[in-house]
């Protein structure tokens, strides 16, 4: 605080503390009139318009686009990087991110903080086309395509593409059996519910892009589910002795026709063999009639000997005159001799 002097006769109560701000007040207005008011008011306004213009500066990051409205209507949609619009009341600008994946659960509710998972039984149980009840969880993954559209064509588009998965979940698990939706039918009827969902966000005008819709569980209700499952392990069991005996048979009938083909094969070779053979022998026998007629003795005798020594093999032979006839062959026993002879050469040796 500002001491004040009590003498009356000094400076008539005035404070000795500084300026007060009255005082203040009085010397910038003098000094305002001194430099003239009028270009005084200029530099404030120009300081408040260039304030006002450069709000229009605005940055997009990566990955997202701007949308730029000119009094309430989209005239622009910009890239990524540092941009420039008119300002407040004339333009404005939303930035959309379209490169994050965003998720939605149909049946179920993930805790982002802690990853507890809660079920929604109101959402998950639902009637297929035989009239059975089957809990049916589903994982949706999807993208921003048309920030435009996601922005201003529906208003919440992610809850109305939340519904919208719901809706088409219901409505293809409801054209399927029970036992196909748990079986093999399943990748069919995801894929199904990903079309069907992408053809209602498109009617909506949300904007938005499905990238992934997956089940993650079908089972029947917790009071039956056991007997289902018995009963879905019994067509597993089926489907793989049924696979199992298709392979039998895919490996079985390859083989017996390749046998088949070998045989015939090998008869066919021995059917070429036999014929071969037969003109030959013919062949060999017309060529031997013809022999037989110009020498009838000579040739009788050489197929008798040539006989005989395919009938007695190896074996020594003597051949003797008919019968009746007056030369007389003499037998000497000269391989006896000679084998004599060759025995006292390797002893002498």
């Amino acid at each position: 605080m500002a001491r004040r002097d009590d003498n009356p006769g000094g400076s008539g109560g005035q404070s000795y503390g500084g300026p007060s701000m009255d005082e203040i007040a009085v010397k910038i207005q003098e000094k305002i009139a001194r430099l003239g008011g009028k270009r005084v008011w200029l530099i404030l306004l120009a300081i408040v318009v260039g304030i006002w213009l450069a709000s229009g500066i605005y940055v997009v990051g990566p990955g997202e686009m701007g949308v730029i409205r000119q009094f309430g209507k989209v005239v622009d949609q910009t890239a990524p990087g540092l941009r420039y619009r008119f300002p407040w009341s004339i333009q404005t600008r939303d930035v959309v991110h379209l490169a994050r994946v965003r998720r939605a659960e149909i049946g179920l509710r993930t805790d982002p903080y802690t990853g507890k998972v809660r079920l929604e039984p109101k959402e998950a149980l639902m009637l297929t086309g035989d009239e059975n009840i089957v809990d049916a969880q589903l994982f949706v993954q999807y993208v921003v395509k048309d920030p435009s559209q996601f922005l201003f064509r529906v208003r919440e588009a992610e809850l109305a593409l939340k519904t919208s998965a719901e809706v088409a979940l219901r409505s293809v698990v409801g054209r399927n059996t029970i036992d196909y939706t748990m079986t093999e039918g399943r990748v069919v009827v995801q894929d199904e519910v990903k079309k069907y969902l992408q053809t209602l966000l498109d009617e909506y005008q949300t904007g938005l892009m499905v990238t992934e819709a997956r089940l993650l569980v079908v089972d029947p209700p917790e009071e039956v589910k056991d007997a289902f499952h018995d009963v879905v392990r019994a067509w597993e069991d089926r489907e793989r002795l049924m696979r199992e005996a298709e392979g039998y048979r895919e490996d079985l009938i390859p083989k017996a026709r390749g046998e088949s083909a070998q045989m015939v094969r090998s008869a066919e070779a021995y059917k070429e063999q036999r014929v071969i053979r037969a003109q030959g022998d013919a062949t060999k026998f017309l060529d031997l009639l013809k022999t037989y007629k110009k020498a009838k003795d000579v040739t009788r005798e050489r197929l008798y000997l040539e006989t005989l020594d395919k009938i007695l093999p190896g074996k020594e032979k003597y051949i003797l005159p008919p019968e009746g006839k007056d030369s007389v062959l003499k037998l000497l026993p000269l391989k006896e001799a000679i084998a004599v002879k060759e025995e006292k050469k390797e002893e002498k040796k």
